[in-house]
């Protein structure tokens, strides 16, 4: 993140961003039922791969925003996907 950041705005926002992603608690989220449930209920609505509907998934379960780079999620909500 701090790369791409960096190379496409400049130092100040990569740090930014770094310390905000850093700032949070970070952890392992399990991949219960209910999650694989849900993620692939996304999968079939969105047309994502699997892979990609448990990251979405996980961020709406977690109340999160995704950040990614992956434009398989370009106009999905709580996503911000960068160029």
């Amino acid at each position: 993140v701090y790369k791409k950041i960096k190379a496409e705005k400049d130092e100040a926002q990569a740090i930014i961003a770094m310390t905000y992603m850093t700032d949070r608690t970070a952890g392992t989220i399990p991949l219960d039922e209910t999650l694989a449930l849900f993620a692939a209920d996304i999968s079939l609505r969105h047309k994502l791969a699997m892979a990609d509907a448990i990251i979405y998934a996980t961020t709406l379960q977690q109340k999160a925003l995704l950040v990614t780079s992956d434009h398989h999620f370009e106009g999905l909500e709580h996503v911000l996907v960068l160029d």
